[in-house]
């Protein structure tokens, strides 16, 4: 499934903290939006290490579904691309 994940955070030290997280998990595709596929189990993991990370009366996270049907009309104006399953990953 992909995720979009945007955050707020005003605090440089959680915020460059929460995109390494976010690194692990995929891809940047603005300052401060991901994209993400991830099964549940990932997704797990990944929203218990921001919880570690964000303060809750500070900061903002949004974690969006993006579903099957919604991925496949979402429009880029400008550079990049829309992060894609592939059939093959090269490690």
């Amino acid at each position: 499934m992909l995720y979009l994940v945007s955050y707020d955070i005003p605090d440089t030290g959680r915020r460059t903290k929460l995109a390494k997280v976010l690194k692990d998990f995929g891809d940047r595709v603005q300052y401060s939006v991901f994209e993400c596929i991830l099964d549940s189990s990932l997704l797990n993991k990944m929203v218990t290490r921001i919880k570690k990370i964000v303060l809750q009366e500070d900061d903002s996270v949004r974690i969006y579904t993006i579903c099957a049907n919604c991925e496949r009309v979402i429009h880029v104006i400008g550079q990049g691309k829309v992060t894609r399953v592939e059939d093959v990953y090269i490690v």
